[in-house]
């Protein structure tokens, strides 16, 4: 067990961990991502992000009530986020769809509820066009109910965020969009602090994430000797270099592995501090390059980038 992670303190008075576990994955066994939560709970991990759309709801609850069956862990000790699909944007649809999710996680209240994307699409998959400022009443609706702690969005651009917080009477606590060295996103960061929305960063590692292998010759970051240098200084992986840039710049991160020592080694950030030039070299691999671009909704009315 790690030392507690640190916590930020969310506009809606709540704390989140400066670290949580990813759990989304293109495709693993029946299984699989209930293991890897256990692990990631026995390792001090104690926020656990997933989407109903990444389909291991089930296995995430599973794995919390076996560990506070266990005793490894008490609920509120816990931070859980969860997020509404595109395909439930409507407002009379938010509560039934958080209500789904609460079942599969074995949960009465999730401490942090996230709009998807700002896009509302079918279940076939057409762009409904359903206002995010519409979504944005179910939203509420989950505070006032005790359904959810917290919300937030997740991938709102700069115009979209700033609409939906002239629009909201409880503003949102979080914005979740991809952030790491080879997408510093630094103006994008800015606005949402400047707006006290905190920005969470998923796809942590970018391009240095070895799940990635579409990118093979592309990613400097792996094979840059000035990062390796960074690393054997503080005795840490390449990996552990870029979360801590993260951190150190106030962005909660998201990891995700499905790899117990990997899962473990993402945590142990809290014993070193990268000096100011060292940031500077993490900083200097920004290319602006997405790694989730979202294009398969592009040609919809709300799509972000």
């Amino acid at each position: 067990m790690v030392d507690k992670i640190p916590t930020l303190q969310l506009s809606s008075g709540f704390q989140i961990p400066v670290i949580g576990f990813g759990t989304y994955a293109r495709k693993t066994e029946v299984g699989t991502c209930q293991q890897a939560v256990e692990w990631a709970l026995d390792a001090g991990y104690r926020h656990i992000d997933t989407a109903s759309c990444y389909g291991n709801e089930q296995e995430i609850g599973e794995a919390i009530e076996n560990k506070i069956g266990q005793g490894t862990v008490k609920r509120e000790d816990l931070f859980i986020t969860t997020k509404l699909w595109n395909d439930k944007h409507a407002e009379k649809d938010v509560i039934p769809a958080l209500k789904e999710s609460l079942e599969r996680l074995k949960l009465d209240y999730v401490d942090l509820y996230l709009i998807h994307w700002p896009v509302s699409i079918s279940a076939t998959g057409q762009d409904e066009g359903i206002d995010y400022t519409e979504t944005w009443r179910g939203m509420e609706k989950a505070v006032e109910l005790g359904l959810a702690r917290s919300i937030g969005v997740s991938n709102f651009n700069e115009q979209q965020l700033g609409r939906l917080l002239e629009y909201a009477e409880i503003k949102p606590a979080v914005n979740q969009f991809e952030i790491n060295p080879t997408f510093t996103a630094v103006d994008w960061v800015n606005y949402c602090k400047e707006k006290s929305v905190l920005p969470v960063a998923y796809t942590p590692l970018g391009l240095i994430s070895e799940a990635r292998p579409e990118f093979k010759g592309k990613d400097v970051i792996k094979t840059d000797p000035k990062l390796g240098e960074i690393a054997k200084k503080y005795g840490k992986s390449r990996a552990q270099i870029a979360l801590r840039y993260l951190i150190q710049r106030g962005i909660p991160v998201l990891p995700k592995s499905f790899t117990k020592s990997r899962i473990e080694e993402n945590l142990k950030l809290f014993d070193f501090e990268l000096e100011d030039k060292e940031m500077d070299v993490v900083a200097g691999y920004n290319i602006n390059h997405r790694c989730i671009p979202g294009l398969i909704y592009k040609n919809c009315k709300n799509f972000p980038f």
